[in-house]
């Protein structure tokens, strides 16, 4: 199977990592995101991620990747992610989840190559990748994202004036930023920092219990 390719300098203490969606297999169909319908504006919506470590709360760019928002919505709504994990977490970088694969205990080898059977072209914009902003994986395509998406950790050890959050710049521009945590900062430390084994994987399972869209006003 072949494996992505973007291999990046993230700090001293990280080494090199990279952010993959690994290439689908060979058997699975890629094509562009269904159209969306015409439909009548919506209020603003949030997303709650609701894990086995806590709940984390996600508002929506829509000046920024408004196609890359609507896929996600879509699949959310849909109960796409709903039993899935972060199956790949990295302390002071990003954790990373969305991959249906990853519903299956037993298919860990294939965890990073799921994804709904099509892609949604890139939205790069000008939102950086600092903690908590929401941004897809992708394989070396820059037009390949489907399902898989990460959330920045980021290392405050690597902050600089210009950078309070030691974000990793290397992905602006290259990832689809399209969100960011406003509740469940702690939820995501926790999953951040909790022990992993090769390949990254979480030694304790990270469930995705849920993703639900909710109007915004009803998050206090």
């Amino acid at each position: 199977m072949k494996s992505l390719i973007l291999t990046c300098l993230v700090g001293l203490s990280l080494g090199f990592v990279s952010i993959q969606a690994d290439e689908p297999k060979k058997d699975q169909p890629k094509a562009d995101a269904p159209a969306a319908k015409d439909a009548a504006p919506a209020g603003k919506e949030v997303a709650v991620i609701t894990t086995s470590a806590g709940v984390m709360v996600v508002e929506f760019w829509t000046d920024a990747a408004p196609k890359t928002i609507e896929n996600f919505k879509t699949l959310a709504k849909k109960g796409f992610y709903d039993g899935t994990c972060f199956h790949r977490v990295i302390k002071g970088f990003m954790i990373q989840g969305g991959d249906p694969l990853s519903k299956d205990l037993g298919a860990e080898a294939s965890w990073g190559t799921g994804g709904p059977g099509y892609s949604v072209k890139a939205e790069f914009n000008d939102h950086p990748h600092d903690r908590g902003v929401i941004s897809m994986a992708r394989s070396n395509d820059p037009n390949s994202a489907g399902s898989q998406f990460f959330i920045c950790h980021n290392d405050p050890l690597h902050a600089t004036p210009s950078n309070p959050t030691g974000s990793p710049r290397f992905l602006d521009h290259q990832y689809t930023t399209f969100g960011k945590l406003i509740k469940g900062d702690d939820v995501l430390e926790k999953i951040a920092t909790t022990p992993t084994h090769p390949q990254d994987r979480p030694d304790t399972r990270q469930v995705v219990e849920s993703i639900k869209i909710v109007p915004a006003d009803s998050i206090k």
